[in-house]
């Protein structure tokens, strides 16, 4: 659904967004974050230079008060103290004060270099907070199976391609309700991931299977819908909430609710099994994921407990 920015910020913050949108290609929800975050931006501005005295309720400071001149006036400082804010004040994590960074840092470099607005780039020295490191939740290779096992019901042809595209191919749930039939080409398919960019999938056997089946009995879709691959039982594009209701169904059937998995999970267990199993080369596994920057990709690269257990294990000096 389209947004008009207009309607919601005043320029030149609305105009960013457009920017992000049509000329970077950014994602609707990327520009959707943009805009939140540069929203408690322009809040916090109307406390720090006391445009208001109505700062009572955060949610209700009118962002319409901060000016183009306002934004001139911006240094280094402010921004330091705009990330000791949503960090007391807001609680932001570092993951979420880094992603805030991010847009500050997009902004005030449009506002700078690319639209020449503010005579200086306040935020070209804004540092990132270090992220905490998280290993990927991942389902083992058993629970991968017991999982697949557990399908069955009206929709178990759907449930089985679509549950087994997410842990044999890494798709993102946005990717996998995009997918398009005539994408489908013999072993590979075609999907639109992060920054509207197009990557190819490449199909094993046990997928190439699982949609043939599926497309045995798939219905007839409703107009406009024609070319959705995954449909749902009003024979329209399944929805991300679709897709996630039913993963939730089959955990809970395979025991494993609870256990904070998603779809999001369903890649990560993909991307987990392929580098323990499959021996893939982290830049190969990157180019599969769509991953822009392999430090992404590296979180894979962890050993597991039994690895290490093993090789101590295995030590010439561990004999009696």
């Amino acid at each position: 659904m389209y947004i008009n920015y207009n309607d919601l910020c005043p320029a030149p913050m609305s105009d960013f967004l457009e920017y992000m949108l049509s000329v970077k290609g950014r994602s609707d929800k990327t520009v959707s974050e943009y805009f939140l975050d540069l929203r408690t931006f322009y809040r916090f501005l109307v406390i720090r230079y006391k445009l208001s005295s109505q700062v009572d309720v955060f949610e209700e400071i009118d962002i319409n008060l901060v000016t183009l001149d306002t934004l001139k006036k911006v240094n280094i400082m402010d921004l330091h103290s705009f990330i000791a804010f949503i960090d007391r004040e807001r609680n932001n994590t570092n993951r979420t004060k880094a992603r805030k960074i991010a847009c500050l840092r997009s902004f005030f470099k449009y506002l700078y270099s690319i639209v020449k607005l503010i005579p200086v780039n306040p935020a070209i020295d804004l540092e990132t907070p270090k992220k905490n490191s998280r290993l990927p939740v991942a389902l083992t290779l058993d629970e991968s199976k017991g999982m697949l096992s557990s399908i069955d019901g009206t929709n178990k042809e759907r449930d089985y391609a679509i549950i087994t595209l997410f842990l044999n191919c890494g798709l993102r749930l946005s990717e996998l309700i995009g997918i398009d039939i005539d994408k489908i080409k013999g072993d590979t398919l075609t999907v639109v991931g992060k920054g509207n960019k197009e990557r190819t999938i490449y199909l094993n056997d046990v997928c190439i299977q699982a949609m043939e089946d599926y497309l045995n009995v798939r219905p007839e879709a409703e107009p406009g819908h024609e070319n959705a691959l995954f449909l749902s039982n009003r024979k329209t594009r399944f929805t991300q909430r679709g897709v996630q209701h039913m993963v939730d169904k089959y955990l809970n059937e395979a025991g494993l609710s609870g256990k904070h998995y998603s779809p999001h999970k369903l890649r990560h267990t993909a991307a987990t099994l392929m580098y323990q199993y499959g021996h893939v080369d982290i830049r190969a596994l990157q180019e599969i994921l769509g991953h822009e920057s392999v430090s992404t990709t590296q979180i894979y690269t962890h050993i597991d407990k039994n690895q290490l257990r093993d090789a101590v294990k295995h030590n010439p000096l561990n004999e009696n």
